[in-house]
């Protein structure tokens, strides 16, 4: 039985201490931080829009099936295979990315030098075949159409019942999760056809494209610019993350019926989280995810991509920036039309059922502003500080690390208590559990109040403690004497 992947995608100032530079690249957080994600590109043009559908699968390919919710029924030449690559190309273009700036040595040293980090013809043939009828029984589900597309074989039905779909796609090899036909309902009744794709075992080649399958790539027609996202958790264990990549002629593409928020940005991190970026970036993902909701749609990336356009195309660039060729990789279908601007969105949605009740709405909105989920490390100035300039210097720079900390800290949530040597000389050493202990021992020592009296520190107490003994001891020898004599 094939296991049926009901996808959800789907249509309808610190003065000296900084350099007025861009910055350069160190690292990035791409898609491949979450382990249960998805990826799709969005191409908006009127209305008409093109997903192409990334594919993770990991198993045997003969228990590979996947059901996704159209608006209408599609013609062959609405369906492509696109080239997997465009997927890793938009990630590491795209990415939340981590920049690094150097301190100039005040006492007229130089500073460091820097460096810039710098579609497939497809072909149809013989068609699969599937049961029409079993047991008399009536599934209410009407082949519309149905292709071939190299190892792919392709139907699009149309269907009046849930529970027909469901038994027409288990009497034909689909192993459909329990909570398939109450998620199919909704779009049964809404009109929209289903788009049900298998493997081809005889044309599947398990030594090319790495072994995984290629991406789908499909055109719908519709006045709804829309991702049904719960049929998608009709199979799902916990949250899922989807990473989509949008492309419109306007502006930003953005959610309308969920909010829209952007990720931090442009934060001074400590230096130590250069080699740990993608691990924090993580964390600074579920924390703002937690702050509002857990039922928000986050903005990590936006640029004009345009390929005429002589801007910069990011700041500063993870990957490479997509141009002609890989932008009509993606499906823009006015590429190589001049004087048409592409604007390029990366959106993160992490989801539950529970906190995702609807399927996502977007719009192309007009904002044409640029934005980048980035952050950034200031490697401090190396060399002979002993100068006047030097020492202002280096109290700015420990005030600038303790603020640091205290980023790292509301940013990602880390306890950065531990980090006991990073102001003084900015390494990540962390106190041993027995240091912890031992220092959280001798602060909450209890010592009562009147052994100091109000606003006396140990020293003072202790001092007067003394005091008064000598002064007891002094008074008992006075009596001792006036006894004797």
């Amino acid at each position: 039985m094939k296991k049926v992947i009901l996808t959800l995608m789907a249509i309808a100032s610190v003065g000296q201490l900084a350099m007025a530079f861009c910055g350069f690249y160190v690292a990035k957080a791409g898609a491949d931080l979450y382990n249960n994600k998805s990826e799709v590109i969005l191409v908006r043009d009127g209305s008409n829009t093109t997903i192409t559908m990334s594919n993770d699968f990991s198993g045997n390919v003969k228990d590979f099936a996947m059901v996704v919710p159209v608006p209408n029924v599609l013609d062959r030449s609405d369906i492509q295979i696109a080239d997997r690559s465009i997927f890793q190309m938009l990630d590491a273009y795209s990415a939340p990315r981590l920049v690094e700036y150097y301190d100039y040595n005040p006492c007229g040293l130089p500073m460091p030098s820097m460096m810039d980090v710098s579609m497939e013809k497809e072909s149809t043939t013989k068609m699969a075949t599937y049961t029409a009828r079993k047991d008399n029984f009536n599934y209410k589900v009407t082949i519309e159409a149905q292709y071939s597309v190299e190892e792919y074989d392709i139907v699009l039905l149309s269907a009046k019942d849930a529970n027909g779909l469901k038994r027409w796609l288990v009497d034909n090899g689909y192993s459909i999760p329990a909570k398939a036909e109450h998620v199919l309902e909704p779009y049964i009744k809404s009109g929209l056809k289903f788009f049900v794709v298998k493997v081809d075992l005889n044309k599947y080649n398990p030594k090319a494209n790495g072994g995984f399958l290629r991406p789908l790539q499909i055109k719908v027609k519709s006045d709804k610019f829309m991702l049904p996202i719960r049929l998608g958790m009709a199979n799902s264990v916990g949250e899922q993350d989807m990473i989509v990549y949008a492309f419109s002629k306007r502006g930003r593409v953005e959610c309308t019926n969920y909010r829209t928020v952007k990720m931090p940005t442009d934060n001074l991190v400590p230096t130590f989280i250069k080699p740990k970026f993608g691990t924090f970036y993580t964390d600074v993902f579920k924390n703002e995810y937690r702050k509002v909701g857990k039922n928000a749609v986050f903005l990590e990336y936006v640029w004009n991509v345009t390929p005429t356009f002589n801007g910069m195309k990011c700041d500063p660039c993870v990957g490479n920036p997509p141009y002609t060729r890989e932008i009509t990789m993606a499906g823009v279908p006015w590429a190589n039309q001049n004087g048409v601007t592409t604007f390029f969105t990366r959106l993160h949605v992490r989801y539950t059922l529970d906190k995702f009740p609807e399927d996502l709405f977007f719009q192309e909105t007009p904002n044409t502003e640029m934005y980048q989920a980035r952050y950034v490390i200031t490697n401090p100035a190396t060399g002979d500080l002993s100068c006047a300039e030097g020492r202002v210097y280096q109290d700015k720079l420990r005030l600038r690390r303790r603020k640091e900390l205290i980023e790292l800290a509301s940013l990602a949530r880390w306890n950065t208590d531990s980090y006991y040597d990073y102001i003084a000389h900015g390494t990540d050493k962390v106190r041993s559990n027995k240091a912890k202990e031992t220092d959280h021992n001798i602060k909450n020592i209890n010592v009562p109040f009147w052994f100091f009296g109000k606003g006396s520190t140990p020293h003072k107490g202790l001092f007067l403690l003394v005091f008064g003994m000598l002064i007891v001891y002094s008074v008992k020898r006075l009596k001792l004497t006036l006894v004797k004599g």
